[in-house]
């Protein structure tokens, strides 16, 4: 039962820090489309080392994503301020605090 409990709160975590990068976006006037969704799911969910790690992880869930579209997205988190590159792309956000490729 307890990991029924973990699970749902790790969920409720990440629906909130999706909810709060979209905000984000919003405000800088991003359209937030099906595809943008999709690949912050998987930089949500997934451990990444690379980009095209992305591409392969988002492209099972919609093959019409298109590498120019995670690299443009990357590029757009990083210059709203909200990820940083080191090893691995997963976002690490806290409200009010920055997100980190971790």
């Amino acid at each position: 039962m307890e990991s029924n409990q973990n699970s749902l709160e790790r969920y409720q975590r990440t629906q909130m820090r999706k909810e709060n990068i979209i905000e984000k976006l919003r405000e800088r006037g991003c359209r937030i489309t099906k595809q943008r969704q999709i690949l912050l799911d998987v930089i949500l969910k997934e451990e990444c080392s690379c980009c095209k790690e992305i591409y392969y992880k988002a492209a099972k869930r919609d093959p019409s994503i298109g590498m120019a579209t995670v690299y443009r997205m990357v590029k757009t988190l990083e210059e709203a301020g909200l990820i940083q590159r080191k090893n691995m792309y997963r976002i690490d956000y806290d409200m009010g605090e920055r997100m980190a490729f971790a």
